[in-house]
């Protein structure tokens, strides 16, 4: 087990097990030693949703927030699946965030600060990373948010 791995469990966050997708939906692709992670959404183990709606609306700002932390969970996992151990991510680089929103909810960044918070607690600096967080009116199976991901890795 790796440091990054221990801390997880330090901090009580299992990840979760590879849920199969189509057979044309990869969830990262490696190019050198970018990895690129597809969007995820905030599930759970069997790939169910844990929140559903728009923002400022069915769902709050803080459940929100939340939901941001479980697609960054889900993320991590894809990751590992990928690259086998996440002491190999060298930096997270850029997040793609978009959140369900409600027409009058503004605070997307707020929303986003979950799944951020969480890259900065697990790797430290090197979780530190540039992000755009929008708004969108819908989402895939009205999930709250979805983020794509790039990193940097190390062999």
């Amino acid at each position: 087990m790796g440091d990054i791995e221990r801390r997880l469990a330090e901090m009580g966050i299992e990840l979760p097990t590879k849920v199969p997708r189509g057979k044309g939906l990869v969830p990262c692709v490696q190019v050198g030693d970018i990895l690129y992670i597809s969007g995820h959404g905030p599930e759970d183990n069997d790939g169910n949703l844990l929140y559903r709606g728009r923002v400022g609306a069915e769902v709050s700002l803080e459940d929100g927030y939340k939901a941001a932390r479980a697609t960054g969970i889900q993320l991590l996992r894809s990751i590992k699946d990928s690259i086998g151990q996440l002491d190999r991510v060298k930096r997270v680089v850029k997040a793609l965030c978009l959140v369900n929103s409600a027409d009058d909810f503004h605070e997307q960044p707020a929303v986003v600060h979950g799944f951020s918070d969480l890259m900065v607690e697990v790797f430290g600096a090197r979780g530190l990373h540039a992000r755009s967080a929008m708004g969108t009116s819908n989402l895939p199976m009205n999930q709250p948010v979805e983020i794509e991901l790039i990193v940097q890795v190390r062999d």
